[in-house]
């Protein structure tokens, strides 16, 4: 399976699209104004906040270009009725083991998985073996520790309660 790198959910695009906003209107002016406040102190090569500040504004703006130009090829991917019943992108996914131990996972693109809140990337190895099934299927996945074995409990578009 080719790896899916553009795709996003629309909450996911939504959230790069305030990083960016908020990176730009307030982030890098409240540090161009602290560099600019720096810099009037003088001698800037022994100024440590004159330093700092130009090291956070070139993280700033590496973000900036990176955003921009990942917001132009990222494709927001909706619900559609005819994945009901099976398991695609943007899917909540209950599953359970062998040793009744339940999780829940949410299928999302690579930008914005999160581990905490069970977000994981379309190209997992755990969601490349999930889409496509339906409840009750054993999905068979391949991890560092060994072979592990889900069966699906419930397939939903919106989050669980």
């Amino acid at each position: 399976m080719t790896p899916r790198n553009d795709l996003i959910t629309r909450e996911g695009r939504t959230k790069l699209e305030i990083e960016l906003e908020n990176l730009w209107r307030i982030e890098r002016r409240a540090v161009t104004q602290s560099v600019t406040e720096a810099a009037a102190q003088g001698d800037r090569s022994e100024n440590a906040e004159y330093k700092e500040g130009k090291r956070r504004l070139r993280e700033i703006d590496r973000r900036i270009r990176f955003l921009r130009k990942r917001l132009e090829v990222l494709r927001i991917v909706e619900y559609s009725p005819q994945q009901e019943g099976k398991v695609f992108f943007g899917a909540w996914v209950e599953l359970e083991n062998e040793l009744a131990e339940i999780v829940h996972y949410r299928i999302v693109g690579s930008d914005e998985f999160d581990p905490h809140k069970n977000a994981i990337s379309i190209n997992s190895p755990t969601a490349t073996a999930l889409i496509g099934k339906s409840v009750d299927d054993e999905v068979f996945v391949d991890t560092p520790e060994g072979e592990k074995i889900w069966c699906i409990n419930a397939i939903q578009y919106r989050p669980f309660d």
